[in-house]
């Protein structure tokens, strides 16, 4: 039963690191400004 809690308190914590991890990588992401798509000139001509 011991191990069991320990186990699960790993996996808690572990979450909570990937969780709050994610919410920095989104705000960062999300400073950086607004995401404008690439000109109309850059899209080579011969693609389509």
């Amino acid at each position: 039963m011991n191990r069991s809690k320990f186990v699960a308190v790993m996996t808690g914590i572990i979450s909570l690191i990937l969780g709050v991890g994610y919410l920095l990588l989104v705000q960062l992401l999300d400073f950086r400004g607004e995401m404008l798509p690439a000109p109309i000139e850059m899209i080579p001509i011969g693609l389509f």
